[in-house]
């Protein structure tokens, strides 16, 4: 379990070489400074973004599948876990699906700051988004599974995985979904936080 911002940087180590460690110490300083203008995260994980944010995002990578096919971000807010996924693989396209403008901005500097060639953003609801076949879906805390699965089972093959970091609720939300669903996630205990937990599927919902 990862316990203070220097095990966080440490375990980020693992995906990132020390270019990628210096990009999100320059995104640290991005962050920090466009969250005094809007709300982009609760201002008091600031002070442990390497393990709130950054180590949090990455460790999706231990469930996530070989390749470089697309990485779907849905409802991306300040842009984790799709950045840091980014940074760490840079031959996969990473596509970030926000709808707020001033979050839409915010995504666009970063992205051309960390010169990350390898991302797009789509700066609308989902449901205006155009389908595009995933690799991997992941979302942070943007909608309830029973919202989520409906909206974004379009984008989702047989060969999908599904990264869905929700918190402490993981298990009980699972509990309370029908048992195809059921049958297609299981829980993964989270590195950063040891009551939280990560719903971990493949395939198409059956919505």
């Amino acid at each position: 379990m990862i316990a203070d911002e220097g095990a966080a940087r440490e375990y980020c180590a693992r995906y990132l070489d020390a270019e990628g460690l210096s990009r999100l110490d320059r995104l640290t300083t991005m962050l920090a400074a466009e969250n005094r203008q809007q709300n982009l995260v609760a201002d008091a994980t600031i002070a442990a973004v390497w393990q709130r944010h950054y180590a949090d995002s990455l460790q999706l990578l231990q469930h996530a599948p070989e390749g470089e096919g697309v990485w779907l971000d849905l409802g991306t807010g300040a842009g984790f876990p799709g950045l840091p996924v980014a940074l760490a693989q840079p031959r996969r396209v990473v596509v970030l699906v926000e709808s707020r403008k001033r979050r839409v901005e915010w995504l666009a500097q970063s992205v051309e700051a960390l010169g990350l060639a390898n991302v797009r953003i789509v700066g609308t609801r989902l449901e205006r988004a155009d389908t595009v076949a995933a690799q991997v879906i992941s979302a942070r805390a943007f909608a309830p599974l029973t919202r989520l699965l409906p909206l974004a089972t379009r984008f989702s093959s047989a060969d999908t995985t599904w990264l869905l970091p929700k918190g402490r609720s993981a298990v009980q939300e699972l509990a309370e979904q029908s048992a195809a669903v059921q049958q297609m996630f299981h829980v993964e205990h989270s590195v950063t936080d040891a009551g939280a937990g990560i719903l971990v599927g493949r395939g198409v919902p059956a919505t």
